[in-house]
C-alpha cells in the first residue's frame, strides 16, 4: 500500500495511523483497546475482503481474454492469408494495428469517461472484445478483418486505462499491490493460451472457428464479471491537466524512458522469437508451442512473485529483474542452436519478465499516486509505441543482419534499460509500499 504517515495532532494528543480498506478510512489510535477494537471490525470484514479478491480475479480474467484475443493471430496469420487471399506481410498488420489503436485511445478514453462508473466501463468493454472476435469470425474481406482489429486495439488502450489501477479500489491500499500482480498474472496466461491456441485450433477447426471460440470465452467472462464486480466510482481527475501532471514529473518520465526501452528490446526479440527457435535452433513447431506454454507460465510464477519483490523497492527490482532479461537474451543469441540450453533460457526469460512487466505500471502509479488512472493512460501509451517500435526494430535486423544480431541487439537494449534505473533509483525516490 502507499503508507499514510503517522500522524501526532497538537496538544500531544494520541498518535493514530490512517487505515483504509475498500470502502471507507478511518485514524485508529495505538492503543491496546483500540487494537482490539480494530481488529473485530477487520474480522467482521471479511466477508468483504474475500468479495474483493474474487473480483480481483473476475478482472484478472478480463485481462487473459483481452491478451489472448490480442496474441492469437500470431499462429494463425498464413492460414488467414490465404483464406482472405492477401500477403503473409498484409495479413501481420492484424498484429500491429492494435497497437497503435490502443496507444491512441488510452488517453482520449481516460478524458471522456470522466462519469462512467468503472464497472459498466469493464463490462461495455468485454462486449467490444467478444464483438471483434465475432467480426473476424465471420468477416468475408480483409479490410472488415482489419477494422474489428482495429476496434479490438482501441478497446484494448481503453482496457488497460480502467483495470490497471482498480485493483486497490476493489481489496483497498493494503492489497494493492498483490491486486496488479494478480491481474499481471491474467496477462500471462492470456499469454499461455493465446500463443499455442492459435496454432493449434487453427490446425484443428481453422482460423475462423477459432476466432469464434475465443468469442464464446469472453462472453463467459462477462458473465463472471457481471456476477462479482461491485460497483466501481471513478476517481473523478479525467483531465488532460491530470496527464500533464504525470509526464511533467521527473520520477514518471524516468519511468517510462526506462519502460519504453525495456518494451523496445524485449520486442525486438520476442516478435521473432518463432523463427528463432525454428530455424536457429531447430526445434519443431510442436516443441516451440510447448515452451510457449512454459514461456507463460513462467511469466504467471514472476507476476505474482513481482508483488513481494516491489514491497522492497520498485525501482530496484525492476532494475534488477531487467538485468537478467538482458543476460538471458544475450545467452540466447550466444547459446540460441544448443537446444535444451535455449528451452531453459527462454522458460527462465518468461518467469523474469513477468516482474518487468507489472514493474512498468507500478513504478508509474507510484510516482503519480493521486492520479493512478491519468498514470495508467499515460502508461499505456507509451508501452505500446514502445512495443510497435521494437517489432519494427526487429523487422529492420532480421532484414538487414541476424537473428543472433536481433537477440544480441535486444539484449543490450534491455541491459540500457537496467543502467538507467539503476541510475534513477540513487536520485528520484516512490511511493512506499507495505
Amino acid at each position: 500500500m502507499i503508507e499514510n504517515a503517522e500522524a501526532t495532532p497538537a496538544h500531544h494528543a494520541p498518535r493514530v495511523r490512517v487505515v483504509a480498506a475498500s470502502s471507507c478510512a478511518a485514524a485508529v489510535p495505538t492503543q491496546p483497546a483500540a487494537v482490539r477494537a480494530a481488529a473485530t471490525a477487520a474480522t467482521a470484514a471479511e466477508p468483504r475482503s474475500r468479495r474483493g479478491w474474487a473480483s480481483v480475479g473476475a478482472v484478472a480474467l478480463g485481462a487473459f481474454v483481452v491478451v489472448m484475443t490480442e496474441t492469437l493471430p500470431v499462429g494463425l496469420l498464413p492460414q488467414i492469408a490465404d483464406g482472405l487471399h492477401v500477403s503473409l506481410g498484409l495479413a501481420g498488420l492484424m498484429v500491429l494495428v492494435p497497437g497503435f489503436s490502443a496507444a491512441v485511445s488510452a488517453p482520449l478514453f481516460f478524458l471522456g469517461s470522466g462519469r462512467f462508473n468503472r464497472r459498466s466501463a469493464i463490462l461495455v468493454l468485454g462486449l467490444t472484445v467478444l464483438v471483434s472476435n465475432a467480426v473476424v469470425a465471420v468477416a468475408p474481406t480483409f479490410v472488415l478483418v482489419l477494422i474489428a482489429r482495429m476496434l479490438f486495439g482501441a478497446t484494448l488502450g481503453a482496457f488497460w486505462t480502467v483495470v490497471s489501477p482498480v485493483g486497490p479500489k476493489l481489496v483497498g491500499p493494503a492489497g494493492g499491490t498483490r491486486a496488479i500482480t494478480i491481474i499481471a498474472a491474467g496477462i500471462s496466461g492470456g499469454t499461455v493460451v493465446g500463443l499455442p491456441a492459435g496454432q493449434f485450433l487453427g490446425d484443428l477447426v481453422g482460423w475462423r472457428l477459432t476466432f469464434a471460440t475465443a468469442a464464446a470465452a469472453t462472453l463467459i467472462v462477462v458473465v463472471v464479471q457481471t456476477v462479482l464486480l461491485p460497483g466501481i466510482p471513478p476517481d473523478g481527475r479525467t483531465h488532460l491537466r491530470d496527464l500533464v501532471g504525470v509526464v511533467t514529473r521527473r520520477a514518471a518520465r524516468i519511468g517510462m524512458a526506462a519502460g519504453a526501452v525495456v518494451f523496445i528490446g524485449q520486442f525486438t526479440a520476442w516478435t521473432y522469437i518463432t523463427p528463432f527457435l525454428m530455424d536457429h535452433t531447430h526445434l519443431s513447431s510442436g516443441v516451440v508451442s510447448l515452451l510457449y506454454v512454459i514461456y507463460g507460465c513462467g511469466g504467471i510464477v514472476g507476476s505474482l512473485v513481482a508483488g513481494s519483490l516491489f514491497k522492497r523497492g520498485v525501482i530496484g527490482s525492476f532494475a534488477g529483474s531487467a538485468t537478467v532479461v538482458a543476460a538471458l537474451l544475450i545467452g540466447l543469441a550466444s547459446a540460441g542452436t544448443i537446444p535444451w540450453l535455449a528451452g531453459l533460457l527462454l522458460a527462465l526469460w518468461g518467469l523474469v519478465w513477468g516482474v518487468v512487466n507489472p514493474g512498468t505500471l507500478v513504478w508509474l502509479l507510484d510516482a503519480a499516486p493521486e492520479t493512478p488512472e491519468a498514470a495508467s493512460a499515460v502508461n499505456v501509451t507509451n508501452l505500446q509505441i514502445a512495443l510497435a517500435a521494437g517489432s519494427g526494430l526487429g523487422a529492420i535486423l532480421v532484414s538487414s543482419t541476424t537473428l543472433h544480431t536481433v537477440f544480441l541487439t535486444a539484449g543490450f537494449t534491455v541491459l540500457a534499460s537496467a543502467v538507467l534505473a539503476t541510475v534513477a533509483a540513487r536520485f528520484i525516490t516512490l511511493a512506499r509500499r507495505e
